[in-house]
């Protein structure tokens, strides 16, 4: 490990949640502007996801470096994979609804941090965990209260039109 621990660890955490951060905004315009059900939460997860195993990519990579005659990253890729074709299984549509999205990105992203805690990146598991906890519960929140916002706006804009239209006595 590092002897500035703070510094480089901080740096990363920031990496992460600035990930989220983005992921989030993509997945609140699909979800709530263009009304895809891939909305906030997935995309945050994914982009959570991808940052980890990219940041655990490179930490591995610096830290072996020289010292074995293997790419200990060739183990991630197989995991990375193998856990995307279970989220696939998970995932169903059914009658013009798609369900479990949320959960298989969720699996991407544990699957991230085993990977980062057998390389023993702990703080930056514990964070990623913390940041995903985040995810499922406080983005599903604020979800739920934007898809109500919007609704009630569009209830409000049928009225209105079809007061405008009616014919008057």
């Amino acid at each position: 490990m590092e002897p500035v621990f703070f510094n480089s660890t901080l740096v990363i955490f920031g990496q992460l949640i600035l990930a989220i951060l983005l992921g989030m905004t993509l997945g609140t315009e699909r979800s709530v502007i263009a009304n895809k059900r891939a909305g906030t939460r997935t995309y945050s997860l994914v982009a959570l996801g991808s940052c980890l195993f990219s940041i655990i990519s490179i930490q591995v990579t610096s830290q072996y470096l020289g010292l074995v005659s293997f790419d200990p990253m060739r183990v991630t890729a197989g995991i990375i994979t193998g856990i995307g074709f279970l989220g696939a299984g998970i995932i169903i549509f059914k009658d013009s609804t798609l369900q479990g999205l949320t959960t298989a990105a969720g699996l991407w992203v544990s699957a991230g941090i085993g990977v980062a805690v057998a390389f023993s990146l702990y703080a930056i598991a514990i964070f990623t965990t913390i940041l995903t906890l985040l995810v499922f519960t406080v983005l599903w929140f604020v979800e739920n209260k934007l898809d109500m916002f919007f609704d009630e706006q569009s209830r409000i804009r049928l009225v209105k039109n079809k007061e405008a239209t009616e014919p008057r006595d």
